[in-house]
This record gives structure tokens, C-alpha cells and sequence, in this order.
């Protein structure tokens, strides 16, 4: 017995195939997910935004971050703190060689970028220091002394 999918009167009766409207999936699929991980649509005046990475662990001493920025020049990158909240900002500029017309893929993302990070705990704001190298900012916050774990002298009786 076959399964017959039913057609309104004057179309013909076709034998119904579960296959048939896969590949009209996968094509759907395929361009949703190229809109969303390969080259996005152009955008009509706006400009893409960036960020970059950023990760933020605590040592004994002081609270690190680092910031992923390969390809920005250190004299663009700027750093601010106010109050307990770590502002990075800076660009990344395209290429000149570069043009629109003759390009395949554009995966990499030029242009200014900004990110503000709230701090966990009080620092020292006066004693931060930041280094640049191979693309990587590493940003090193000493603890602020009453947040420096204190070891306690226990006395025997």
C-alpha cells in the first residue's frame, strides 16, 4: 500500500516521497547560516561593530586582563578607569590594498570598537600597568590591600 498525497479535484495524484523537499531545506539552511557566520548582506550606511576578545582572572595580588586586538596599532588603543569600571577603546583599520570589488570573503572586522568591563572587586587605579605584545593587551590591576587575602596568626592556649 502506498501513501498518496492528496491533491484537491483537477490536479493530479502524485505518490508522496518524504525526500522530495529536502534539498529545498538544506538550501534555506545554507542561506540563513551564511547570513549569519559567512558574508553578511551589505549594509546600507552602517558601519559593522566590533569587539574583541577579553578575558579576566584574579591572582592572589591583582585582578589580569588580557584583550585580544591583533592587528590595531598600540598607539591607537586607549584605557581609562572610572570608578570600578575598565574602558578599552581603539580601532582597527582596513587595509588600503584592499578593495570592495575584488573581494571574496570578509570575515575580519575593521573599524572602532569600545569595550567597558566592571571591575569584581576595588583596585588600585594608580599602580594598573598595561602591556602590548603580538596582538595581545595584558592589563594588570593590583588589589586594592583590604581585598588582598590576609593570612591570621592563630595562637595556641
Amino acid at each position: 500500500m502506498a501513501i498518496l498525497r492528496w491533491c484537491p479535484a483537477g490536479e493530479a495524484v502524485e505518490r508522496w516521497d518524504p525526500f522530495r523537499d529536502l534539498s529545498d531545506v538544506q538550501s534555506e539552511m545554507n542561506r540563513l547560516f551564511d547570513g549569519v557566520f559567512g558574508r553578511p548582506a551589505p549594509t546600507a550606511g552602517f558601519d559593522r561593530v566590533w569587539a574583541p576578545a577579553v578575558d579576566m582572572y584574579e591572582t592572589k595580588d591583582e585582578l589580569v586582563v588580557t584583550a585580544e586586538l591583533p592587528g590595531v596599532n598600540e598607539k591607537g588603543i586607549k584605557l581609562s578607569m572610572t570608578g570600578d569600571m575598565l574602558s578599552l577603546r581603539g580601532e582597527r583599520a582596513q587595509s588600503q590594498d584592499m578593495k570592495q570589488e575584488g573581494q571574496y570573503r570578509g570575515e575580519r572586522w575593521f573599524g572602532k570598537f569600545e569595550r567597558t568591563l566592571p571591575l569584581p572587586f576595588p583596585v588600585q587605579s594608580e599602580k594598573v600597568k598595561a602591556t602590548y605584545r603580538d596582538g595581545v593587551l595584558t592589563i594588570t590591576l593590583p588589589k586594592a590591600e583590604e581585598n588582598k587575602p590576609k593570612e591570621i596568626k592563630i595562637d595556641v592556649l
